[in-house]
Order: C-alpha cells, then structure tokens, then sequence
C-alpha cells in the first residue's frame, strides 16, 4: 500500500468512477470493502489518516452490545451479533475472543443478568463465541485478582469479540487496493460539482502532502465523515440542517495489575445508568467509556475532568486498589457521530445507536451512526442506496466473506500478530539492517522495521501515524511515546526524503499532541 502509487492512478484515471468515498475511518473503508467486493470502481479520500478520529478511539471491542438488549433494540444486537462473527472469522489475526465477567453482588443481579445474556448467547446462534455461565465466587476472584471481595456472591462469565480499531482500519485499506481501489490519506475534499440538474457528479480535492489540486468524476459521492458528516452536507445544500450529535466518550489506560488476570470487568450499571469496561489490552487496561454530549465535533477532543473523575471514582468501587491519576498512561476521547435528538433532549440514551443512510436533492449519500462492530453492514446499506440512486440493477455483495489481508490461521508469537501474514516481511527487514532490529524503546517491543513498514507498505506521513495508529503507544503510554518520536522521525525521515526541518517540526507538532493524553496530576 504504497501513497505514491495510489496518487499515480488517480492521476491516470481519466474514466468515471462509480463511487467516491469521503471519510477514512470505519463507515468509509466498510463501503469500500462492501462496492469493490461487487467489482465497483472505488475511490475513498481521507483528509487526515485513516481512522485518525473516532475509529481509533474506540474501546476495543466487538460486540453486540449487552446494554442495547436492555433498551429493547433487537434488531440493532441481532445485527452486530452477526457481524461481530464475520469479522472474527475474516481478520483472526487482529481480532480475539474475549471472556468477560460481571461481579455479582446480589442475588437478583445473577438473575437479573443472567437471563439478559443467555438471550444473547441465543440471539448470537452459529457465530455465539462461549455459553455466558454463572461462575463461584471463587472463581470469579481467579479471574478478575483485583476485584473488591466484600460481599461479592459470584460472576457471570460472558464472552465478546476484542480488536486493534486503527490497524484493522489500515488492514481494510490494504485489502480495498488489493481488490483494486484507490485509497489515499491526507487527501482532503474541498468542493462538489453539479450537473445541469444540481446531481453530483464529481469531487475536487487537494493532495495535501504533494500540494496538487484534482478533479474526478464520478457516479455517486459518499459521506462517511462521521462526526463531521454535518460539514459535507453543508457543502452540497449550505441551509443542510444539523443532522448529528457528538457524544464524547472517554478511556483511561493504566496498568493491567488494577484488575490482573486476562479476562474483561464488565460494571452493568454506573451512578448514571450506563456501562463501565475495564478489557485487558495490550498489556494494560483500557477503561471507559463515558457519554457525554458536545456542541462542536473536533479531531483532537480533550477528556472533561467530570469525566476522568467519574471513571476514577466507578472503577475504585469494584477494585481492591483504588486508581489514581497519577496511575493514568494515557487518556483519549473520542466522538460518537450521533443521530441530532428531538428539540429540547439532551440524553444521548434517547439517541439509537443504528446506523441510517441519507440521501440528498443532489443525490449525495450520507452514512451516519452504527459502530465498528457493524462496519461491513453499513457499507453493504449505503452501496445499496448508491445503486437505486442511479437506477441500476444491484449487484449482489460479497464482502460478508472477504477475508481481510494478512489473514492468517497460524499464530505468531508476540505483538507482530497484528500483522498476520505481513509479519514475516517486518522480520525480513530486521534482517536486512541490524538497526532496524532494535527496539525504539527499552519497555516496548516495537522496532525500527516497523516504522520502516509503516512508511514503505502503510501509508505513514508523520510520526503520529506510527505512534498513535501503526503501533498504539500513544494511547497505552503518553510518557514512552514522546521518548520514542526522536527516532522514529529520524527513520521516516530518511524513507520519506524529509530533511532536519521536516524532523524538528514533526517532533514539536507531535509533543504538543501527547502532552493532550496526559493527565495533569
């Protein structure tokens, strides 16, 4: 997945496309998975990165969503539940099967609970992942070491899906160009054109690294900005009305001994009726989330003191050693891009979950909501609509089979995994540079092979891409990651033709973006 070679065939095609995709997070890569799997030809512009917002701030999870049974929304956990199969099947080498428990501390709860998650195991049928179980109080301690003991009367032992959000969002951009997309990153869509009717027909973007400007045309144009979808629509119909809602949602990284063990702490009900996760994750413990409503969506949001408190003060009431804030590596948020709710509400529980494609006067599609869990359904949806919108027989998908590049059913040992298949090539370039072998950091696995990979084969422009996206330090240890960004630029540097200027910018740009996953103590 080389960016030059992708400029070079967008630069090439002087023919129509059928779609181009705005948006490379979640929704953007599962259409374009979902039109190339049905031999459309497909182009999908990223402004940013791929899964620079929302899609790599996730909490790690592929599930059907326990909570929405709660709410009655059946059709959404049927759905997900589904999906959440598919994928486990399709990308084994970035995806897990993940044991949860709830701690019962009263009787009621294990009936209460444990009906709710039989439904679940029932709903999830073939593609069901392990029978949830009542577990001993006992056992329950075995799982979850560090869970307050005080008059805890057992578990329930339940099971969903676990994966790495921003490297699956890489995988499905490999597999898109292997099927014979064009995908490309900072790439950032400033106009649409029009025929005579007012119907889209193209798109005008800026190639912001190569500061080149292009024209394409195309049969449909797709939304899929999420959170900033609302941007896009008021670019086609400038009196567009608002269409989404942000909810924040927030995750605190700490140490895994807080919880100890391997399976997840599932918490059912918070002080406000919501979940609360603690899932081991590479190496540590990712908890969260929070929902909380914001007026402007931003690439960078910034966690409310509230809501670090909150998950603080939810977590000390389930764990032997209460955390602090200096026990904090790293913070993240990100932006949930939710149907806008009825004048006047402002519960973002009122507010469904479910995806919903739109189409405008102009014919602009847009996908809004759903999860990651449902990426490849939402995409399946909006190519539907891509071919009613131009009166044109469907084409059956295929994407529910696809398996996503790197797939790979032997195990490789350690934090390499991820790459799946690719994993043999970072050992290759170990070997073809002793520097390349050595670890960036002390305390971490990655090594300068990667960072090589990531430039060479993944479409890394600045040292966030590698820090944050191709490997996930930024988000599992603030701290590590600003010691590592010296050498990795001077790498991305070299590979990328950058001089020392490049190198001095990109570390100050950089810093200043870590200091936001801090935790002022």
């Amino acid at each position: 997945m080389n960016r030059k070679d992708s400029l070079s065939i967008i630069e090439d095609e002087k023919g129509v496309w059928d779609l181009v995709i705005i948006g490379g997070g979640a929704s953007g890569l599962g259409v374009a998975l979902d039109a190339l799997s049905r031999g459309l030809k497909v182009l999908l512009l990223e402004k940013s990165d791929f899964a620079k917002g929302t899609s790599s701030r996730s909490t790690k999870l592929v599930h059907g969503g326990v909570r929405y049974l709660a709410q009655g929304e059946v059709g959404l956990v049927l759905e997900a539940l589904r999906e959440r199969g598919r994928l486990l099947k399709n990308a084994p080498h970035l995806t897990i099967n993940q044991p949860f428990v709830i701690p019962l501390y009263s009787f009621f709860d294990r009936l209460k609970y444990g009906v709710g998650l039989k439904i679940y195991d029932w709903m999830a049928g073939s593609l069901r992942l392990g029978k949830s179980k009542f577990v001993s109080r006992e056992d329950t301690i075995k799982r979850l070491p560090q869970i307050r003991q005080k008059g805890l009367k057992g578990g329930i032992l339940y099971h969903d899906g676990q994966f790495d959000d921003a490297r699956l969002a890489l995988v499905i951009a490999k597999t898109c160009i292997e099927m014979g997309g064009s995908i490309l990153n900072y790439a950032r869509v400033n106009k649409l054109s029009k025929d005579e009717t007012g119907k889209i027909n193209g798109v005008v973007f800026r190639d912001l690294i190569g500061k080149k400007n292009y024209k394409v045309s195309t049969k449909s144009v797709v939304n899929a900005t999420g959170v900033f979808a609302d941007k896009i629509l008021q670019m086609d119909n400038p009196e567009a009305r608002k269409m989404i809602q942000p909810s924040q949602g927030i995750h605190l990284v700490m140490d895994n001994s807080f919880l100890g063990g391997d399976d997840a702490l599932m918490i059912p009900e918070t002080s406000d009726g919501r979940v609360l996760f603690a899932v081991p994750w590479e190496g540590k413990l990712v908890v969260g989330t929070t929902d909380t409503l914001v007026k402007k969506p931003k690439m960078e949001p910034r966690p409310l003191a509230s809501e670090i408190n909150f998950i603080l003060e939810t977590a000390s009431n389930y764990l032997v050693k209460p955390p602090k804030r200096s026990d904090v590596l790293s913070v993240f948020a990100g932006l949930r891009p939710l149907a806008a709710p009825k004048e006047g509400s402002t519960k973002t529980k009122e507010i469904s979950r479910s995806h919903k494609v739109i189409v405008s006067k102009s014919k602009l599609i847009t996908i809004t909501g759903g999860k990651w869990t449902t990426f490849r359904k939402m995409g399946e949806d909006t190519v539907d609509a891509h071919f009613k919108n131009n009166n044109l027989t469907a084409i059956e998908s295929t994407s529910a089979s696809k398996h996503l590049h790197g797939y790979s059913l032997k195990e490789v040992d350690g934090h390499l995994k991820l790459y799946g298949s690719d994993a043999s090539f970072i050992l290759d370039l170990q070997k073809q540079n002793p520097e390349w072998a050595e670890r960036i950091h002390e305390d971490y696995p990655y090594t300068g092979a990667e960072v090589v990979w990531a430039v060479r084969e993944e479409m890394a422009q600045k040292i966030e891409d590698f820090l944050s996206r191709r490997c996930r330090i930024l988000l599992l240890d603030a701290k590590a990651s600003m010691q590592m960004a010296p050498k990795v630029a001077a790498i991305m540097a070299k590979e990328l033709g950058n001089d020392d200027e490049w190198i001095t910018e990109e570390l100050e740009e950089f810093y200043k973006l870590a200091r936001k996953y801090l935790i002022n103590i």
